[in-house]
């Protein structure tokens, strides 16, 4: 489709910190062999968050449901970048993945990828994400055209909510999204509030559940901690992405065990025993029951996407001629 940018690509040592080495996966049908060979073990990559271990527990009825599902072991692996987990696409040792949609614009450039599935965050939600431009609450800034000369949290240079849809926004204001700012990047949504709350930036941005939802729920923020000043046009949420060397069939059979269950009956089917949590009122007559944390997002459900659902991004970038965009960058 198009070279993805250099800045994002580092060569393979970002993959090493996931997985030993840079050749060839051992998921990829070995040379002689038939693309019906199943693998031995597949890998689940997904990024990023503050703590990694939340993440997995986030993930981890998802995991066990592949596992179910499929019969072959699944090996989650938390990753620290958005890049890292893109060049062990690339190397195609990363099966599935979870990421932003601009990390999905990105990988198609260099990688044999497939988008399959997105959260839907409750019965019937539109799946799509909005981005928040947050500033600590009373500190006199009130839009983000006031961001020059201010230091600017942000997630991940690869991330479309926490980085591409603000650099865009600001663009539009008249604020270079590199020259103008003091752009500080955080590593994850939930780092970038938290640096905002600790004085560490001026201006943040992240994920709307983030803010909404998410940091609430764990007791770390609370409403009148922040204000939000800015919030972009809904994007494409985080697909979950396969490897294009995995066979049709297995393809066919992960994308089916992830629209098979959600929340609920994933809590219903023990994939979470022990660690259930109630259903919140937006999931109508379902709250109250007991469910999975199901994704990194919390979702109610997965439901079908496809690359058509994220030309949105390709369009963004089009029309800001955005650096972070660029090849050349």
């Amino acid at each position: 489709m198009r070279k993805t940018s250099a800045a994002f690509l580092a060569a393979c040592g970002a993959a090493a910190l996931l997985l030993a080495g840079c050749g060839q996966s051992p998921n990829a049908p070995a040379a002689g062999n038939g693309a019906e060979d199943e693998p031995t073990e597949l890998v689940f990559a997904a990024v990023p968050s503050e703590d990694s271990e939340s993440l997995e527990a986030a993930f981890a009825p998802v995991v066990a449901a592949l596992d179910h599902e499929l019969d072959i072991p699944v090996r989650f692996e938390p990753v620290s970048s958005n890049a890292g987990v893109i060049e062990a696409q690339v190397a195609e040792r990363v099966d599935i993945a979870v990421y932003g949609a601009f990390s999905y614009y990105l990988a198609t450039g260099v990688a044999d990828v497939v988008p399959v599935a997105v959260d839907e965050r409750a019965p019937g939600a539109d799946p799509s994400i909005s981005a928040y431009g947050l500033v600590r609450a009373g500190d006199g800034i009130s839009a983000i055209s006031e961001a020059a000369g201010q230091k600017v949290c942000f997630t991940d240079p690869a991330s479309s909510t926490g980085y591409l849809a603000p650099a865009a926004g600001l663009i539009e204001e008249g604020v270079d999204a590199e020259n103008d700012i003091t752009p500080v990047f955080a590593g994850g949504h939930d780092a970038s509030v938290l640096a905002l709350l600790s004085g560490d930036c001026d201006l943040a941005y992240a994920a709307q559940a983030f803010v909404d939802d998410i940091l609430p729920a764990q007791g770390a923020l609370e409403p009148d901690d922040v204000e939000v000043i800015w919030t972009s046009d809904p994007i494409p949420g985080p697909p979950f992405v396969l490897g294009g060397w995995l066979s049709d069939d297995l393809q066919e059979r992960i994308t089916e065990a992830l629209l098979k269950y959600n929340a609920v009956t994933a809590a219903e089917a023990g994939f979470c025993e022990g660690a259930e949590i109630d259903a919140p009122d937006s999931w109508g007559e379902l709250a109250g029951e007991p469910a999975c944390m199901w994704g990194g997002t919390g979702a109610f459900s997965f439901i079908p996407t496809d690359a058509a659902a994220y030309e949105p991004i390709a369009k963004i970038c089009e029309t800001t001629q955005a650096d972070v965009c660029r090849a050349d960058s």
